[in-house]
């Protein structure tokens, strides 16, 4: 079997796995019809800070597996579905 170290996985390769999650997340959000903010109160939110962030990794914000489990959760969907066409 064969394992790879992390020091060979390119600088991007983490920010491009946030913003592929994030993109999940936006699309899934959308087909539920909720709005950032909408889906920020369902979280305990009060502004879009974070949802907004998140769904495009501004300023290095991402989900967590916390997030994620409250957002499949409160949307009623798999958490599978946010990591659909992530490749290793």
């Amino acid at each position: 079997m064969d394992f790879k170290h992390t020091c060979h996985l390119d600088e991007n390769y983490i920010k491009d796995f946030y913003l592929k999650v994030g993109k999940n997340v936006a699309r899934i959000r959308k087909e539920k019809n909720l709005t950032q903010l909408e889906l920020s109160y369902l979280l305990g939110y009060k502004s879009t800070s974070l949802v907004a962030g998140s769904e495009i990794c501004y300023k290095n914000y991402h989900f967590n597996l916390e997030h994620l489990a409250k957002i499949a959760y409160s949307l009623d969907v798999n958490i599978n579905e946010f990591f659909k066409d992530i490749e290793n």
